[in-house]
């Protein structure tokens, strides 16, 4: 398991940065559910001492991620297929209306970066970096978001998103797939460079259910008929 998101150089603590990557490697179901990891093990992983990971843990416990088992560490929490459909519905009540919203207010100038959010997810599809990967969808879908200026939005599709589980990424990455699903988000971007709401809307509810369609399963030999 790697943890290719964490970044010296970046201006956050340890404790948020540790608490980022492993947040990501749950949802990539790179952590599996029911697994116990210790935090010196993987303080190792990181190359820093265990409290900055114990405090990340008691983080992700708070969340709701990860739960205490005394005297060995902490257990990544089962989610159950009723959990995940929920989580989508919800998901898909929010944001493609919203992203719909802002079709119209996003500055012609943020495109650019937007692009480089972008293939911040095609790069971590093509590295085979699932943990870099989930790490910048999220921060590309939050950033979309953030035009609506709702911060109640905001952090309940990142609450959302942190208990989604997509054990399908490693299926897709196997089967050299993943690189067109990250690709995706690029057509995000063209429909909503184009002012056109009705395709953005579109594409936003069908690249959603695709987490409840081909995601979201475990690698069983079968491949889900995905939505989206």
């Amino acid at each position: 398991m790697t943890f290719g998101s964490i970044s010296p150089l970046e201006k956050v603590s340890a404790r948020d940065r540790i608490a980022r990557a492993l947040r990501a490697a749950i949802v990539s179901g790179q952590m599996e559910p029911g697994v116990v990891h210790s935090a010196p093990s993987l303080g190792v992983k990181f190359g820093v001492s265990a409290t900055p990971v114990r405090e990340a843990m008691l983080d992700l416990v708070r969340e709701g991620l990860v739960e205490i088992v005394p005297n060995k560490g902490f257990r990544v929490t089962e989610i159950k297929e009723s959990d995940l459909d929920e989580i989508t519905e919800v998901r898909l009540l929010l944001e493609p209306p919203v992203v719909r919203k802002v079709t119209a207010i996003i500055p012609d100038e943020d495109f650019p970066e937007l692009r480089a959010l972008a293939q911040d997810i095609v790069d971590g599809a093509v590295a085979g970096d699932l943990v870099s990967y989930t790490e910048a969808d999220r921060l590309f879908h939050l950033r979309l978001l953030s035009y609506a200026d709702n911060g109640r939005i905001l952090n309940l599709v990142s609450d959302l998103r942190a208990h989604t589980r997509l054990f399908g990424l490693t299926s897709l990455l196997e089967q050299g797939e993943l690189e067109g699903v990250a690709r995706e988000h690029f057509g995000i971007i063209d429909a909503l460079e184009s002012r056109d709401p009705d395709a953005v809307e579109r594409i936003m509810r069908d690249h959603i259910s695709q987490t409840r369609g081909r995601w979201a399963h475990p690698s069983d030999g079968e491949r889900p008929s995905g939505q989206g």
